[in-house]
């Protein structure tokens, strides 16, 4: 029994371990990322400089100037919003128990999209900055953000609505949110018959997520939100685990199911429209990270969880180092690349399921 018992621990031990350094060595690829990408750009920076730049010691001015105000913003927001984005995806799919579920297919960012829509129609906010080509800007970004966020939460709410009315089974909120994804893109679709041309352009801009858009005030919001939802989620990685093993189990377990299901969607619905609203829609990050984590490590959301985040920073990250270099010294938006990247590594993924 004893002999048992010890060689039980020592496979624990190992289970623990393998995941732990997944984890850890997904942490060092994000760093040595994260210089890379400082260092990469129109001025390119050897990555010494860098790292002098962001220690303050012998760095020169310009390379001081681009790395703080230009390059570590956007390097951060890539890393926090690919974190917050996949986090959410993983915990959407775990709730809901559908390896489809996240703020995607559930119709939050198209509720955005006709936030953002509304108010560059009716509320004037996008304008033609100059004659030349690209000079479509958004005049206040702030209602347009605000716009944003506010109808992408009301879809949240009113999917949360209709699950407590019909019990918060996970079918009944995917059901939902399909029907509040195809309501907000015909009200954002009838918006745009409806423009001109500079109306136009600025929807379609304002749908180009780009993480370049934030500033050190956004970065911190962005920031704040996404560190207080991964922390609630990690708390509840036991409670997401049985719910993954079916409600009536998890409610046997002692698990509120209907309470952890609705607050988890709320939590993660909050997060993902606080990054769509101020940086626009980014695909496929929320869908893919978590279904390449759990091929890798397993379905336990105590590390599948962590490692979502460190992996949806690693690829935001790596795209949008990608998207400053394919046309350089022109910028292409980090959301045509993840589309471009996500759809054939889902397929993949979906293959590789059925074998």
């Amino acid at each position: 029994m004893h002999f048992a018992r010890g060689t039980l621990n020592q496979s624990y031990s190992r289970y623990i371990g393998r995941k732990s350094a997944f984890i850890f060595l997904g942490l060092l690829t994000l760093g040595g990322f994260i210089l890379f990408s400082m260092s990469t750009g129109a001025a390119r920076i050897p990555i010494a400089d860098v790292v002098r730049a962001l220690t303050g010691i012998g760095a020169s001015k310009r390379f001081d100037i681009i790395v703080w105000q230009i390059r570590l913003p956007q390097v951060l927001t890539a890393v926090v919003a690919g974190a917050g984005l996949s986090v959410g995806g993983a915990v959407m799919q775990s709730i809901l128990r559908n390896p489809l579920g996240s703020p995607f297919t559930l119709g939050i960012s198209h509720a955005a999209a006709f936030g953002a829509a509304f108010s560059v129609m009716i509320l004037g906010s996008g304008t033609m900055a100059s004659a030349h080509v690209g000079a479509i800007t958004i005049s206040n970004p702030y209602i347009t953000t605000g716009m944003a966020f506010l109808f992408s939460m009301l879809a949240s709410f009113f999917i949360v609505a209709v699950a407590r009315m019909r019990g918060a089974k996970a079918e009944t909120m995917i059901l939902a949110g399909v029907a509040m994804g195809a309501l907000f893109t015909a009200g954002t679709m009838f918006l745009q018959f409806f423009a001109d041309d500079v109306q136009l352009a600025a929807m379609v801009f304002w749908t180009f997520g780009d993480v370049a858009r934030a500033s050190w005030n956004e970065l911190s919001v962005l920031a704040g939100v996404t560190l207080v939802a991964t922390l609630y989620f990690f708390f509840n990685a036991w409670n997401y685990n049985a719910v993954d093993a079916g409600d009536e189990t998890a409610k046997g377990l002692g698990v509120r199911v209907e309470r952890v299901r609705l607050m988890g969607m709320l939590a993660a619905s909050l997060v993902t429209a606080v990054i769509v609203s101020f940086l626009g829609i980014i695909g496929f990050v929320g869908l893919v990270c978590p279904h390449m984590v759990r091929r890798l490590i397993g379905g336990d959301n105590r590390f599948l969880l962590p490692a979502s985040a460190v992996l949806g920073a690693v690829l935001l990250l790596v795209s949008d180092t990608a998207a400053r270099l394919i046309l350089a010294p022109h910028l292409l938006p980090v959301s045509i690349l993840t589309a471009f990247m996500g759809a054939p590594v889902f397929m993949i993924l979906i293959v590789k399921g059925r074998a």
